[in-house]
């Protein structure tokens, strides 16, 4: 590759490359012209790492030689609270909002000016910047004053009005463990309901019915949202089941889905999935369980109940029904609400519809809901029940404790862990208060993008690549392409490979997953193929950009293009009726066709259409006349053609609109 093309890509001078290359590893000389492919591709694939950490490089020795000659700037000292809109950290930084936007990305997370992150994100991008981030309690008690907590509804209810409500199970674990599968099979098993296979999968909750006892599972979108939910003061689920492969043992996404679990402070059951295949060692599973995450199981002494269960063949399945439902009758004093009262509960999944708006599946944890309530957030108005849902689709009047339920008449989509409850509030007015709202964080930037007044069509993308480099050079291509009729709208963007919440999102969102050199795992490629998602993985950008220039090209509508053919100077008019005429002339320029159309001018004004029905040439039939030849022809149309008229003749053809 040349030198000169590896500089555009990378976007940088000539002179600026030769005099980096060595400096980050790749040594080539002052006069080099060319470099081997391979070394440029790698090159291309690390540069934005291999930059930062030279940027790092540089700083550190720069503040070790100020601090050597005693002149190094003081830090600034910034306190932050647990959580903190990133346009409000940078105005406390005294920062542009776009520096702290790209130093979220070089940490590879992608977040917009109204979106939240927590305190050790901002401490460790604050460190970046020379800044010092320090903790504020104060802020955070403030800011969790601020936020409706479900432990404060409840609170407000008397003992006595308390009654036993359904247990809220969530199901957790490593993406490949099979979480889909055993929530499968649960549903399947579900003979009372008899509804296997018939639910609908875009709500993200549903019930099943085991000895006449009503369980609710919670489909979680993924750890964020369920963490989301937790650092809103909502304790959403009663119960987790904590997903383990038996062929697979504890992973990385197990760690963390169990270190959740901790800090909601609920309890547990362990599902070792996967018991009949032949690989499969359950005595390996739980020694991982004993020694990673200090779970010891039931018979080995712990108290930590470990189902055993094949999803694929429904081996164990109703035997955990039966775990599930006895934990939540130990639990029972925990799982009690008010169905009297005015219905509060939480936002489990969002999005906007393209024909019912804003649209939010609510897991109803105190009181009942009814169509015609008014919901609010924070005492502003979201909108009025318009329609309830359950997880079957079929509408209903009303949804009582622990019942999730999908609300339609939304003005304004809330955000997943949102407290939606019954009341007065304020009525937001216009946009400028909405954002003034998204501000405070109450509403995130992607909702009021969905709300917008854009009427361009979109492609909605949701992006997975291997490494932010690829992410950032991804992006920026398909900001390119974007035209005023045609928009390319990614509604995410993250690193590894594709997962069964980006499947989920793609399929709330009418989303394409777009993968660049990740993999899809067998379990992914089932969810694919059962959800009937659109998934594409790519592994050369000029390839993706192309794709996806295709499938913005499928919305642009047909338009009808005028194309001009040649002009004839009408030399005698042989014969005139009501609505033809015969004329013979001398085509001036280009070439005229049968059945095209013409435009009738003198003196250079049009003042007549028509169409050319038929075209003579020496007497003979033809379909075309060029430059400089005499011909006849027959018009169709008001006869007003006279000697020495010039006829400009065109078609229309059916052509695809630019994008």
């Amino acid at each position: 590759m040349n030198l000169t093309e590896l500089a555009r890509i990378l976007k940088v001078t000539p002179q600026d490359l030769r005099d980096t290359l060595p400096q980050i590893g790749f040594h080539i000389g002052q006069k080099a012209i060319k470099i081997d492919n391979r070394t440029a591709q790698k090159i291309i694939k690390e540069w934005p790492n291999l930059i930062r950490q030279l940027e790092k490089q540089k700083k550190s020795e720069i503040e070790e030689r100020q601090n050597e000659l005693g002149t190094a700037p003081e830090k600034k000292i910034v306190s932050v609270p647990h959580f903190i809109i990133v346009r409000d950290f940078a105005d406390m930084s005294g920062l542009p909002v776009n520096k702290i936007l790209a130093e979220l990305m070089k940490n590879g997370i992608f977040s917009s000016m109204n979106e939240k992150i927590d305190f050790d994100t901002a401490s460790i991008i604050g460190s970046d910047l020379g800044l010092e981030v320090k903790f504020d309690d104060r802020q955070s008690e403030e800011q969790e004053g601020g936020t409706v907590k479900l432990g404060e509804i409840l609170g407000r209810e008397e003992k006595g009005n308390l009654q036993n409500r359904p247990p809220v199970i969530v199901v957790m674990g490593h993406v490949d463990h099979g979480k889909t599968k055993l929530l499968d099979a649960i549903r399947t098993t579900d003979v009372v309901a008899g509804e296997a296979g018939g639910i609908t999968q875009h709500i993200g909750a549903y019930q099943v019915t085991r000895k006449d006892k009503t369980i609710t599972f919670i489909d979680t979108p993924g750890h964020e949202a369920f963490t989301a939910m937790r650092s809103r003061g909502a304790r959403v689920a009663d119960i987790a089941i904590l997903v383990v492969a038996a062929d697979d043992g504890v992973k990385p996404q197990t760690v963390e889905a169990f270190r959740i679990i901790e800090a909601a402070k609920i309890p547990f059951i362990v599902v070792i999935n996967k018991i009949d295949k032949e690989d499969a060692d359950v005595n390996k599973t739980k020694q991982e369980l004993s020694t990673q995450l200090n779970i010891t199981p039931e018979d080995w002494g712990g108290k930590t109940i470990c189902a055993l269960v094949s999803a694929k063949t429904g081996k164990g399945v109703e035997e955990l029904l039966d775990m599930i439902l006895l934990t939540s009758e130990m639990e029972a004093d925990n799982i009690k609400a008010n169905p009297d009262s005015s219905a509060a509960g939480t936002v489990v999944e969002s999005h906007i519809d393209k024909g019912a708006g804003p649209v939010a599946t609510v897991l109803i944890q105190n009181g009942t809901l009814h169509v015609g309530d008014t919901l609010c957030f924070n005492g502003n108005i979201y909108g009025k029940v318009r329609a309830l849902k359950n997880y079957k689709g079929e509408n209903i009047d009303k949804a009582g404790p622990s019942t999730p339920a999908r609300v339609l008449g939304l003005k304004i989509s809330p955000a997943v862990g949102d407290v939606l409850e019954v009341g007065e509030g304020e009525r937001i007015k216009n946009v400028h208060s909405l954002e003034a709202k998204a501000r405070r964080g109450n509403i995130s930037a992607t909702q009021q993008t969905g709300n917008g007044d854009d009427r361009a069509k979109k492609v909605n993308l949701i992006i997975k690549s291997d490494v932010l480099g690829s992410a950032e050079a991804i992006e920026e291509s398909l900001a390119k392409i974007s035209g005023d009729r045609i928009k390319v709208k990614i509604l995410s963007k993250g690193l590894g490979n594709i997962t069964e919440g980006d499947i989920k999102k793609a399929e709330d969102s009418d989303a394409q997953v777009i993968g660049f050199n990740v993999k899809i795992t067998p379990a992914i490629e089932n969810l694919i193929r059962e959800k009937g998602a659109k998934v594409k993985v790519f592994t050369i950008i000029y390839d993706l950009i192309n794709y996806i220039k295709e499938e913005m090209q499928k919305l642009v509508e047909m338009e009808m293009k005028r194309v001009d053919l040649g002009r004839l100077k009408v030399l005698t008019v042989f014969r005139t009726k009501d609505s033809e005429q015969i004329i013979g002339g001398k085509v001036l320029d280009g070439k005229i066709e049968s059945d095209s159309l013409v435009e009738i001018t003198r003196d250079g004004e049009i003042i007549e259409k028509g169409k050319v029905t038929k075209l003579q040439l020496n007497k003979q039939d033809v379909n075309s006349v060029e430059e400089n030849q005499e011909c006849g022809l027959q018009y169709a149309g008001k006869p007003v053609i006279k000697e020495g008229d010039i006829l400009v003749f065109f078609k229309l053809e059916e052509t695809k609109g630019q994008i």
